[in-house]
């Protein structure tokens, strides 16, 4: 009954996949400003709006039961690494070039830090408890969901404040980080450094904001694309070393001042 259960789920992604697909990359105009919707925002959106309890009857049911939940939750995992391939694929051809900037994308890693300092504070103020270890670990975020699953796993608290982060900025990151490029160049800012300041750890934000770099600098699209996967490598990288190293020691200390006890053990 459970292995019929988990076809059924499979088969229910794969339609939701092939609808986000059909849609595509939906390009819309506020002002002057161009938002790109990725065809990922389908996929959450369309799965959410299904899910909503009160709908939630028949084979609806069956799909959203929770051995299916807990099913996605622990090989969320398996997702990611397809996803670091591709990155890799697309910094090779650029590598010299990249090399003579690798100082900049090591310095933007330690910005992983930053969540910790004034995202964790935060989220205990709002009323989160120990959700928000897992919502503000790093900017890293497919390193950090894959340091929470393994250490926490997905059905717990920690695993709720990291995956409830992760469709957050799924839904609303992408949207951000697609009209903030444009902007960013209105001010003088160079394409380069935008692309690089794409790579935060999130596919589906860097793929927002390296595709509006793109639309303003065309004849560049082989460096942006290039320097924004090389990024969204270093963060994804260095970000777990930064993150064992620096954020979890930092998030021990302020978790205990506020909580009088350990935040990772």
């Amino acid at each position: 009954m459970k292995k019929d259960s988990n076809i059924l789920f499979i088969v229910y992604i794969m339609i939701v996949i092939a609808i986000s697909e059909l849609i595509g990359m939906q390009f819309v105009k506020v002002g002057n400003l161009t938002i790109l919707i990725l065809p990922l925002v389908f996929a959450v959106l369309i799965t959410m709006i299904i899910g909503i309890p009160a709908w939630r009857k028949g084979i609806i049911q069956k799909i959203y039961s929770d051995a299916n939940i807990k099913f996605a939750g622990s090989n969320l995992i398996f997702i990611m690494l397809p996803l670091m391939a591709r990155y890799g694929a697309d910094v090779a051809p650029k590598i010299n070039e990249i090399m003579q900037y690798g100082w900049v994308f090591l310095l933007q890693s330690v910005g992983n830090i930053g969540t910790v300092i004034l995202g964790l504070p935060i989220a205990l103020l709002l009323g989160l408890k120990r959700e928000a270890i897992g919502a503000t670990l790093g900017i890293g975020r497919e390193g950090e969901l894959a340091y929470i699953s393994e250490k926490f796993g997905l059905n717990g608290e920690e695993g709720r404040g990291v995956l409830s982060m992760y469709l957050v900025g799924t839904l609303f990151g992408a949207l951000f980080f697609s009209f903030i490029p444009p902007i960013l160049n209105a001010v003088g800012f160079d394409y380069r450094a935008l692309a690089i300041a794409s790579g935060l750890g999130s596919a589906s934000m860097m793929t927002a904001a390296s595709s509006s770099i793109v639309g303003l600098h065309p004849q560049f699209a082989d460096t942006i694309t290039s320097f924004a996967g090389a990024s969204q490598l270093v963060t994804s990288f260095m970000g777990t070393y930064i993150m064992v190293f620096l954020s979890i020691p930092l998030m021990n200390f302020m978790y205990k001042i506020f909580k009088k006890e350990r935040a990772i053990n």
